[in-house]
């Protein structure tokens, strides 16, 4: 049974269904701001600002995105890698797949009459 410091210490995988990666709604304001054409100054002075918040906000999704994806299971598996595991695992599963078939022809299980 683990402790709850080897639990705490464990780093939390996330499955794909589990990302939250919203950062098109900011791409299209940011886009959207920047389109906006001020003759007044002030008006462009909070438009800068509020565009330069929002690149902000695109930042910090994007660095929590990155995080989130470090924590996927198999990620530090190169392309080859994962190939190769998946491969393997097919043909462990045909080899159990003909055992189970050579057992069942082999040995028939005698059925239950009622």
């Amino acid at each position: 049974m683990e402790t709850e410091e080897q639990t705490a210490e464990a780093p939390k995988q996330l499955n794909v269904e589990d990302l939250s990666i919203e950062i098109l709604p900011v791409i299209y304001e940011i886009i959207r701001s920047v389109e906006k054409d001020h003759h007044d100054n002030t008006a462009k002075t909070r438009e800068s600002q509020e565009s330069s918040q929002k690149v902000l906000e695109l930042q910090k999704r994007l660095e929590q995105a990155k995080t989130d994806i470090r924590m996927l299971p198999g990620i530090e598996y190169s392309k080859e890698q994962q190939l190769n595991h998946l491969e393997a695992l097919k043909t462990q599963l045909q080899l159990k797949q003909d055992l189970l078939q050579k057992y069942r022809s082999m040995y028939p299980f005698p059925t239950q009459k009622s």
